[in-house]
């Protein structure tokens, strides 16, 4: 097991990417803290999932966009297993978004985005960092998207959002460096998840334009993440993996 006695915190871990991705740190030995805003629910059934697979898990309902909340988070992970290795900073906005031409978003709308995209993996990151400073060691994984690369008719709050995951990214890669912290991107293509139905229906989804020639799912992200997690990307910071299939290339 990679993540034997390591302790991670997943945010968005509802369903979709952030439940695999639960599941698969959970597979790999590590104790995981499950964060959401509202869908508890769900929340607690990734655990019960997590626990019918023999590993720990545990569950956290914060808003990653209030500070008091990500250090609620971290108080609560490090009471419940201990410590803080790895972050997934998975929770954004994107469920239920309206393309709609930049002009016509309303700016509270926008606010919304960035609050919860960009800054609520500020305040996250901000919150475990004491634990992983402590230990000399840390991996915190941002979720960032294609978009950025190519663009998105409509969503130009959404792209603009993993734009400023990417430059967070790299900026905080500076700073953590020193505290044997790597801080990295993983940037999904368009992938089936519940959220993604809801915004267009996937059976369409044009994949001529993707060399491996069909749609994206959640579990062809899990290894990605789970590689930035690992020992295995330890001298690896301040990166972007796309992981789209081919869909863009740089």
């Amino acid at each position: 097991m990679r993540l034997k006695d390591k302790v991670a915190i997943v945010t968005g871990g509802a369903k979709g990417l952030g439940r695999a991705f639960a599941l698969k740190l959970a597979e790999e030995g590590a104790a995981v803290m499950v964060v959401t805003r509202k869908d508890m629910d769900n929340l607690r059934e990734t655990v019960r999932q997590i626990n019918d697979l023999g590993g720990r898990a545990s569950f956290c309902q914060a808003d990653v966009s209030q500070e008091e909340d990500t250090k609620a988070m971290a108080e609560a992970t490090i009471k419940e297993f201990g410590k803080i290795d790895i972050l997934v900073n998975n929770a954004a906005v994107y469920d239920g978004i309206k393309r709609k031409p930049f002009h016509e978003i309303d700016p509270d709308e926008w606010d919304l985005v960035m609050n919860v995209n960009v800054k609520g993996a500020f305040l996250a990151a901000r919150a475990v960092f004491p634990s992983m400073k402590e230990n000399n060691h840390g991996k915190i994984i941002n979720l960032a998207s294609e978009v950025f690369f190519t663009g998105s008719h409509g969503f130009a709050h959404y792209v603009a959002s993993k734009g400023g995951i990417i430059g967070l990214t790299r900026a905080l890669a500076v700073e953590l460096g020193p505290h044997n912290i790597c801080i990295n991107c993983v940037a999904p293509g368009f992938t089936d998840t519940e959220a993604s139905r809801s915004l267009a229906d996937v059976a369409k989804y044009d994949t001529s334009k993707t060399p491996l020639s069909r749609l994206e799912r959640p579990e062809d992200l899990t290894g990605a993440v789970l590689f930035l997690a690992s020992p295995e990307s330890d001298f690896i910071t301040g990166q972007t993996l796309l992981v789209d299939g081919g869909r863009a290339m740089h």
